[in-house]
């Protein structure tokens, strides 16, 4: 039996590197991997740039757009080629026209729940998801949040029955993070000793993602007592000057580094060269998940994250890092010198991460589990291997 033709629907994707489009991605590439027809449909791309996926990815014209929010009239007509739609949320602009085509030609669709709107745009857009949010998330065949938690704690929970309700978490490429890469190059590169304990963050530092909590892990690694610890901050955005003042105000500019964005293919590098990585993040809501904490455990790294919902279930607490209440800044630099001072335990720390996203949060896994949900919508195999 042929197959049936599968399309992931995406706001933003590759050659642009944010999280919901990485996790369209890495979906897409599994599930072909699997035997599965899939497409990805998306926006134009930016003029020059070709796509060089290993499944086809259907780029359709931006009439407007607003920051990461492409209005795609065609999307109506598109998914009318397809036996079942796979909806990445937020897609703002992009939902209801989803909705409104799969409606009309009668296709089932299904969705993952990635976040909830950012803070610094749900005074724009709060109105929208309260009027589509539910709209959209009601006519889906299956609701799939990357975290049960965090979507337990979001206010568009009511509008899904738990009958079809189910999860399936952001993944990890773990051939490309893994333990046996070396960060001496980049320690080198940067002048960091090859002793020093690095702290380290790798994430956004623009204003929409303020809620990140950079601030908090800057005062923190100010007052660790570990003497050789070094500050390494990889990343870019519009308050990156403002954190270097702050921590040059805290006394770490001799000890601090701040690479400014790093190369999609250098990232294993640069977390190779942490001792442990922090996501210090404050604002419930658009922090769902962190997938950078999966990236460092993939590394084997030890990390150290914030008991927001959804984030505080990917850590688990004293075995492959810690969890510090958000915005407590002398429980996080309580954590970051008790590591600092254990080298051993650093290590045993990493390998049990290494060891829980080998099992839970690989790629190829994270596809089975999604072929399995596709085909119970469908009520038949979805692979041509099945």
């Amino acid at each position: 039996m042929k197959p049936p033709r599968v399309a992931h629907v995406v706001a933003t994707f590759p050659p642009y590197w944010g999280g919901t489009g990485n996790v369209a991605y890495y979906n897409a590439r599994s599930l072909a991997a699997r035997g599965l027809d899939v497409t990805v449909i998306t926006a134009a791309a930016p003029v020059g740039y070709v796509d060089g996926e290993d499944f086809p990815v259907h780029r359709l014209p931006t009439r407007a757009r607003l920051g990461n929010a492409p209005l795609l009239p065609g999307l109506i007509a598109a998914v009318r080629d397809y036996d079942l739609i796979h909806l990445h949320w937020p897609f703002i602009f992009g939902a209801e026209l989803v909705w409104l085509g799969c409606k009309m030609a009668g296709i089932p669709y299904v969705v993952t729940y990635h976040h909830d709107l950012r803070a610094d745009i749900r005074w724009q857009f709060g109105p929208y998801q309260a009027a589509i949010g539910p709209l959209v998330l009601r006519g889906a065949r299956r609701v799939l949040p990357v975290s049960l938690d965090h979507f337990a704690a979001s206010p568009m929970r009511r509008h899904v029955p738990s009958a079809r309700l189910g999860e399936i978490p952001n993944g990890v490429d773990t051939r490309f993070f893994r333990p046996d890469i070396h960060g001496a190059a980049i320690r080198q590169r940067h002048g960091i000793p090859s002793d020093a304990f690095v702290i380290g963050y790798l994430g956004a530092m623009d204003r929409a993602h303020s809620f990140k909590g950079v601030p908090d892990l800057i005062d923190a690694t100010a007052q660790v007592i570990e003497r050789r610890a070094w500050f390494l901050a990889v990343g870019e955005g519009d308050l990156r000057a403002s954190y270097e003042a702050r921590a040059a105000d805290r006394g770490l500019a001799p000890r601090s580094t701040w690479t400014g964005k790093a190369p999609a293919d250098e990232l294993a590098q640069h977390i190779a060269a942490m001792d442990c990585l922090v996501l210090p993040s404050r604002g419930h809501g658009a922090e769902s998940f962190g997938i950078v904490l999966i990236e460092a455990m993939a590394a084997g790294k030890p990390v150290i994250a914030t008991t927001l919902p959804g984030v505080r279930r990917v850590v688990e607490d004293d075995v492959d890092g810690f969890l510090v209440p958000p915005g407590d800044v002398a429980a996080l630099a309580d954590r970051l010198s008790w590591l600092g001072g254990d080298g051993d335990r650093r290590r045993a720390m990493g390998m049990a991460g290494r060891a829980k996203v080998e099992r839970l949060y690989d790629w190829p896994r994270l596809a089975e589990r999604l072929e399995t949900e596709y085909a119970a919508v469908l009520g038949r195999p979805v692979s041509s291997a099945s």
